[in-house]
């Protein structure tokens, strides 16, 4: 979806992919069809913009195979559907049955990482839109923190550094600019925007910035207007930003409180855990840890890293952090010019959801997903933007 900001330029929205697992070029094909277009049709949409997750086998096939590039432009062009973004965090096997920690490997400390990203880059060259010459591709803020030393950041500069290099290259060669965003997360190395600011500044390239994911900003408990003024006067690029809304819990001490959030401890993904104290943010790696006993203060209210269905908050006694995303949109469109033009819708948890609000069958999460883009478009019209056919 494309809507004309009142500077004159165009804003594309997007929802992300890895909702829907596929590890191969086959799978990604077949998202398409049973996914992809039908949220689209729901829509009523000639053209809707998608945020593609490309595991490692997909993104390998297509960067080695010319005619499999070709084929999948030409799918995206027949079922009315439009790539801008990717969202290269996830390696691969972002499906199984278990994630946890393994989404955060390989880090940007070994060499898998910027092999990969590159060959997204060069993917999604040959998938942008003929009137697009601008891409973009979040990963991961570097590495999940306990693995992390100074040699280790220091490879994963030399890596990102090298990644700005071959995207000049590619830049000079297809026309297509492609940047790279780290994606701020709870318990990694960069957990805020504010920790993104002395790497980002060290590397010192325009073609890599930042992603402002909206769940993982609330569930650190940032305030939106610092976090995106200390961006500015940094200098630091918003590359593309994920609109998603965190799970809060207002009373963490009752005990039906805590019965609400035991229903969202799932085995498959992390859901990072914290509450603002006087003496700073403290958390959990885990919901389920946050539950058990005291392990966290529970004077104040808690947020938990579980991306919630934008337009259905949970019923009472949770809600979630819907208002830090409409406040981070104002900020990041509202204003006379955009600070970024790339929007990604990416609520990749509904499968996780406590079973009574998990949807059942293809057609729900179609309805689901639509419903979640009609409210983020709704949040921008309201903005003074202008939605494109």
């Amino acid at each position: 979806m494309r809507f004309r900001h009142p500077d004159g330029s165009v804003v594309h929205l997007a929802y992300c992919t890895n909702v829907h697992p596929a590890e191969t070029l086959d799978g990604v094909l077949a998202q398409l069809r049973d996914h992809c277009e039908p949220v689209r049709r729901r829509l009523g949409r000639d053209r809707l913009g998608i945020g593609l997750w490309l595991a490692k086998d997909a993104a390998h096939a297509l960067v080695t195979d010319p005619a499999a590039l070709r084929g999948l432009r030409c799918e995206l062009e027949r079922r009315g559907l439009e790539v801008v973004t990717l969202n290269g965090f996830p390696y691969e096997g972002f499906g199984a049955e278990e994630v946890k920690y393994r989404v955060y490997k390989p880090d940007w400390a070994d060499p898998e990482r910027l092999e990969h990203t590159a060959a997204l880059a060069r993917v999604l060259a040959g998938l942008l839109p003929d009137d697009v010459t601008d891409g973009s591709i979040s990963t991961l803020p570097l590495a999940w923190r306990t693995t992390y030393d100074e040699q280790r950041a220091e490879t994963a500069r030399t890596a990102l550094r090298t990644l700005a290099d071959r995207l000049d290259a590619l830049h000079e060669l297809t026309g297509r600019s492609i940047r790279v965003a780290l994606e701020p997360e709870p318990g990694c190395v960069v957990e805020t925007t504010r920790d993104a600011i002395a790497p980002l500044t060290a590397i010192g390239h325009d073609r890599v910035g930042i992603c402002v994911d909206t769940c993982h900003l609330a569930t650190s408990f940032e305030d939106p207007h610092t976090a995106l003024d200390d961006l500015t006067r940094a200098g630091v690029p918003v590359v593309k930003s994920q609109l998603s809304a965190a799970l809060h819990a207002e009373q963490p001490h009752l005990p039906e409180v805590r019965d609400a959030l035991a229903a969202f401890a799932e085995p498959r993904f992390l859901h990072q855990t914290r509450t603002s104290t006087a003496a700073g943010l403290r958390g959990t790696d885990d919901l389920d840890e946050a539950l058990a006993g005291d392990t966290l203060p529970d004077a104040g209210p808690w947020r938990a890293h579980f991306h919630v269905p934008l337009h259905a908050a949970p019923t009472a006694p949770l809600t979630s952090t819907l208002p830090v995303l409409t406040s981070v949109l104002t900020r990041l469109v509202g204003g006379p010019r955009p600070l970024t033009h790339h929007l990604e819708v990416e609520t990749y948890t509904w499968q996780a959801l406590p079973p009574d609000l998990r949807p059942r069958g293809r057609a729900q999460l179609a309805d689901g997903i639509a419903a979640e883009l009609t409210l983020a478009r709704d949040l921008l019209t309201d903005l003074g933007l202008k939605e494109l056919p």
